[in-house]
């Protein structure tokens, strides 16, 4: 009997609606001011502040994903739910940025907040280890892949610092949040020229393919 492969451009796909669904709960959440002044909008300045950083985030958790996705042309078992898992966590911003942006950066929802992101990338961890796990070699070398562990762990420690600072510090753990994020912005060490998608037919009769 012929083995039914889930193939990531599903996973991409599912991942995607998902994503417009979260950014839809959170924009829902931006309020349009009575007032037609000008200190009407500088009152929204910490909401703006809010959704702006978690919509950047959420775009960075796009980019990386796709780009990773690339690298594979089957989803394992394990890998679908990850991305689930991965999925239900990103879900959680719509709530903590509402509650951070009501609060005016208050030190518990700042920490709430961080620790979604701690807990959106110890998500990603574990998804990008499975992708890596099974790429070829000749697409993402041991260089790349050294690189993007660092890079994430890099990024958790940053956030974990930040949930740990914010409840005496809130600006500084919200601060931290921002430059953590920064660590992401370069999806393109997975672009690799040799990094070209194989066609599922090819993929089949490679020993990389992910059962």
């Amino acid at each position: 009997m012929h083995e039914h492969k889930v193939t990531t451009e599903r996973v991409g796909a599912f991942s995607d609606g998902m994503i417009a669904v979260i950014i839809t709960l959170m924009a829902l959440e931006l309020k349009a001011p009575e007032s037609a002044s000008v200190e009407a909008i500088l009152a929204l300045g910490q909401t703006l502040l809010s959704y702006g950083l978690s919509y950047l985030f959420i775009a960075i958790i796009w980019v990386n994903h796709h780009h990773l996705l690339r690298l594979v042309p089957y989803a394992s078992p394990k890998l679908i739910w990850i991305n689930f898992a991965h999925l239900f966590l990103v879900s959680l911003l719509p709530f903590t940025t509402a509650w951070m942006a009501r609060t005016d950066l208050a030190p518990v929802p700042v920490a709430a907040y961080a620790a979604v992101f701690v807990l959106v990338n110890l998500a990603y961890l574990l998804f990008e280890r499975e992708i890596l796990n099974h790429a070829a070699v000749a697409d993402v070398p041991e260089q790349t892949r050294r690189l993007a562990r660092r890079r994430t762990l890099l990024g958790l420690a940053t956030f974990i610092a930040a949930g740990l600072t914010a409840p005496a510090l809130p600006l500084l753990g919200f601060g931290l949040i921002c430059c953590a994020l920064l660590l992401y912005l370069r999806p393109e060490i997975f672009s690799r020229p040799t990094a070209t998608r194989r066609s599922p037919a090819a993929a089949h009769h490679s020993p990389n393919h992910i059962n």
